[in-house]
């Protein structure tokens, strides 16, 4: 393109990294000062929030197992009662501190993200029926066209994950492991993503 005898070259084309760190994680990259100083989504929960507190950490894979370092991964979850802090909820107001959303870019040198949060409950589906406790993930990275849906179980509702209408749902069943975190220790769950591969992840159309 010439503009007024310039000559302006085109610049990279992307489907989402590395500049959609640029809107929405800027302080994380050295951005300061935007969004008053911390990135939005930082806490899914304050200090004074009930719950089992447990940490979750993961990577995100490509096809051939290299580790994302570029992408952005977003969380939403219902507090330790099963409620969502939205205005549309009408069962009641989440608990104190509960933000029940997140953001986070992965890790430029490892691909690893991580949240703190409370273990959620579980929650009623369109049915009536209770859906088992379960944390909603949204991925974005580069060659990505649209964002990722899928969702994190707990390796330790066992029951509650038989009876949950969206896992029985499921046409494929040997593909719900690509669901269950991996409790390393106490608190402590790991959930890698694959986004390609013998073990893709299962990812919904919503």
């Amino acid at each position: 393109m010439v503009v007024l005898g310039r000559v302006l070259h085109e610049s990279p084309s992307q489907t989402a990294g590395p500049y959609v760190h640029i809107g929405c994680t800027p302080n994380y990259i050295g951005l300061k000062g935007i969004y008053g100083g911390h990135d939005l989504g930082e806490n899914l929960v304050g200090e004074d929030t009930p719950g089992q507190r447990i940490s979750i950490s993961g990577c995100i894979f490509d096809g051939i197992r290299t580790p994302i370092r570029d992408g952005i991964v977003e969380v939403w979850q219902a507090d330790h009662l099963g409620l969502f802090n939205s205005p549309v909820e009408k069962r009641g107001k989440s608990a104190k501190g509960f933000v029940g959303w997140a953001r986070r870019a992965t890790d430029p040198s490892t691909g690893e993200f991580s949240f703190l949060t409370v273990k959620s409950g579980a929650t009623p589906f369109t049915d009536g029926n209770m859906q088992a406790p379960f944390i909603s993930f949204w991925i974005a990275a580069r060659g990505i066209n649209l964002g990722l849906h899928t969702r994190m179980y707990f390796p330790d509702e066992i029951e509650a994950n038989q009876r949950d209408p969206v896992l029985s749902r499921l046409e494929h069943s040997g593909r719900i492991s690509t669901l269950l975190a991996r409790e390393v220790s106490e608190n402590e769950y790991r959930f890698d993503i694959h986004l390609q591969g013998e073990r893709e992840t299962v990812f919904f159309d919503v």
